[in-house]
């Protein structure tokens, strides 16, 4: 289910819309991994609560025909990786602008908004929560990592006060290694937000009891 909603963002989308029942609705903002597209996280709106706006973003870089990324990257011989820096920052501002616009029109306060994605959209969600927090309640990192090029511009820990962060990896992951869900683990443990983390077994990729685990933790969130 898509709705014509009309936003002025640069960024192309697909949106599900609140159950119109729901007195005070949430969104939710959804980004893919790379080489893939808007539509890939969309398909499961049927699984996101029903009380949030579903708005599915496309990563502004083509990689190859219907496929996208929100900034390249390289890695080394070791498994170090190296990213193209100013598309990962002009990435984030867009993203930012698409959050706030969409959250402003849907009449959504940032109380009630939670950015998502998985892979590099979970890293991009993440980056977002730590520089701009005043812009949602929430991130969800499903197999993402910690950017260092995050730390610098990252907000106070003040900021982070009463936000909450769910982070989920799988252990048999090869190309996001599960390494990295630690490392983004013990960074937020010094900072004063709400985390909830879990492994589950499998690749990269999310399996029905991570969605479900992710799902309930949202439900949360409303409580």
């Amino acid at each position: 289910m898509e709705s014509p909603l009309m936003l002025d963002i640069p960024l192309s989308y697909l949106h599900r819309p609140a159950a119109p029942s729901t007195p005070a609705p949430w969104l939710l903002v959804l980004l893919h991994g790379v080489g893939s597209q808007e539509r890939d996280l969309f398909e499961l709106h049927p699984f996101v609560p029903k009380a949030f706006h579903v708005l599915s973003l496309r990563a502004p870089h083509r990689v190859g025909p219907g496929a996208f990324a929100w900034f390249a990257f390289s890695v080394g011989p070791d498994g170090s990786r190296q990213i193209h820096e100013s598309q990962e920052a002009e990435s984030r501002k867009q993203v930012a602008h698409a959050v706030e616009v969409a959250a402003r029109e849907l009449g959504v306060p940032p109380g009630r908004v939670v950015v998502g994605g998985f892979s590099q959209g979970g890293i991009m969600a993440l980056s977002l929560l730590l520089t701009r927090p005043e812009l949602m309640r929430a991130a969800m990192v499903w197999h993402g990592r910690l950017l260092a090029q995050a730390l610098a511009p990252a907000a106070p820990p003040e900021a982070l006060q009463g936000k909450n962060l769910w982070v989920s990896h799988g252990l048999q992951d090869h190309v996001i290694p599960v390494a990295n869900a630690h490392a983004i683990r013990e960074h937020v443990q010094g900072l004063p937000l709400q985390l909830a983390y879990a492994e589950f077994p499998g690749a990269h990729e999310i399996r029905p009891a991570e969605l479900q685990q992710a799902m309930t933790w949202l439900v949360g969130l409303m409580a």
